[in-house]
């Protein structure tokens, strides 16, 4: 089976993209960016009003965790850059955990976000806060459009230039083409679990609003908020050829993602979080995967590579 590319440099005269979105597409990533939002925002009333179970909290918690970690171990440390090699029934579960996230299939978005390194924070770069200026109407303008604004663009980014490695694996192809299966699992699946768990309709609503919707929503935000927040504020220690930043208090929620200057200054690196106090969960997940022999060749920081880095 193919292995995944280690930052291979795509071929520079093929297009940055390739075709547009079908109406049906367009309207699928608007309802998958709305309806949880509308969810979040109904949140706190009607935890008010019918109460929060154990249950649902639980559920969501542990949807939260698998999809999560989908994306940051799966979907960018993996796929997208190499950090290390994982054995076929670990890239599948990979794979599967990160679809379940709403946030597109897995060479849609690998495509997309090699597709930023490539270009980070100047043309082409598919989500920079930056691409308007730096006046403050042009910041208000950029923040929207890093942050969710960007998902709105009809252009689909050119997999066969920044994927070709994914789109020839057989199984990653499968998990993708799967996706709108997947996303139905992301909500079905916690609605059946808390039906069965309580043994009644209400339980399976709950567990479909609070592990479902809402967990959806706040995983969106905290994810496109790296696309935001972490380049435009924050510190950065390291060496970047673009704005990325370091923001502490996103770590845990985006398990360790929002130290974000690192990965900019060494995008294959496994570990985003090196510096002392920087909790980075996906890289202890990484750890535990390579300690039960699930994955290898992990690009580890190095006190030389990280000295060299530093500003």
């Amino acid at each position: 089976m193919p292995a995944v590319l280690q930052e291979r440099p795509p071929p520079s005269a093929a297009p940055l993209t390739d075709g547009r979105k079908s109406r049906t597409e367009q309207a699928l990533v608007v309802a998958f960016m709305i309806l949880p939002l509308l969810a979040l925002a109904a949140a706190v009333p009607l935890a008010w009003g019918w109460g929060l179970s154990w249950l649902d909290i639980g559920l969501a918690g542990a949807f939260y965790v698998m999809s999560g970690l989908g994306v940051t171990v799966g979907f960018h440390r993996y796929f997208t850059h190499g950090s290390f090699k994982a054995k076929r029934p670990l890239r599948i579960a990979l794979a599967v955990a990160g679809s379940i996230a709403f946030q597109g299939g897995v060479i849609g978005w690998v495509a997309d976000h090699r597709r930023h390194h490539a270009f980070s924070d100047k043309d082409g770069d598919p989500h920079s806060p930056w691409l308007f200026g730096s006046g403050p109407g042009a910041v208000v303008r950029g923040f929207w459009h890093s942050h969710m604004g960007w998902l709105l663009g009809r252009d689909r980014t050119n997999a066969r230039r920044f994927a070709p490695d994914l789109l020839s694996d057989r199984d990653v192809a499968a998990v993708d083409r799967l996706f709108l299966v997947l996303t139905v699992a992301s909500l079905s699946l916690p609605a059946l679990i808390g039906g069965l768990a309580t043994w009644s309709w209400w339980g399976a609503l709950t567990a479909l609003f609070w592990a479902g919707l809402v967990r959806v929503a706040v995983l969106h935000h905290v994810t496109w908020s790296i696309n935001s927040i972490c380049h435009m504020v924050g510190n950065r220690p390291f060496a970047a050829r673009d704005r990325s930043a370091n923001v502490w208090w996103l770590a845990v929620l985006s398990f360790g993602e929002s130290w974000h200057n690192l990965h900019h200054a060494d995008p294959t690196c496994a570990r985003h979080g090196v510096k002392r106090g920087q909790v980075d969960i996906s890289a202890r997940v990484v750890w535990v995967f390579e300690k039960l022999g699930w994955a290898h060749s992990v690009r580890w920081p190095t006190a030389r590579r990280l000295e060299r880095l530093s500003r």
